[in-house]
């Protein structure tokens, strides 16, 4: 019954006005509106709902990511505008912070400005791949 609707992706945030310049201004996003409890933006046609709370431990884990095509471009797009890539122990990462797995995948992970883990993917091939719209980089 679900397979047909809209996913409505969430993050927290403590501090909506950061957020919404990092959202905004950094990464691009269409403000769709400032609610009272929420910010939204358009994130290539679906809904990200940025809830307002008063507290908030983010997870260890990525939280929200965008399938990218040159996932390179991206991770300098990224640097440029003075995000910095995370690295990990044990993760084998090149000089962009972009991880390359076994089957070919490649990930960057970057966070925002309440700790949100956020990454970019660049799957090997299409059968790894879900369809949808890719982004691009104006």
């Amino acid at each position: 019954m679900l397979s047909q609707a809209s996913v409505i992706p969430f993050l927290a945030t403590t501090q909506p006005d950061q957020s919404r310049r990092f959202y905004e201004d950094v990464l691009g996003l269409s403000l769709v509106a400032d609610e009272p409890s929420a910010l939204v933006f358009d994130a290539g046609g679906s809904m990200l709902r940025v809830s307002k709370v008063k507290q908030f431990t983010p997870a260890p884990h990525t939280a929200l990511g965008w399938q990218v095509e040159s996932i390179r471009r991206f991770a300098r797009w990224l640097i440029d505008r003075g995000i910095e890539v995370l690295r990990f122990e044990g993760m084998p990462q090149d000089d962009l912070g972009v991880c390359v797995f076994p089957n070919g995948t490649q990930v960057v992970w970057f966070k925002d400005p309440d700790g949100n883990l956020l990454s970019l993917t660049e799957f090997s091939n299409s059968r790894d791949r879900p369809e949808q719209p890719r982004p691009s980089i104006a």
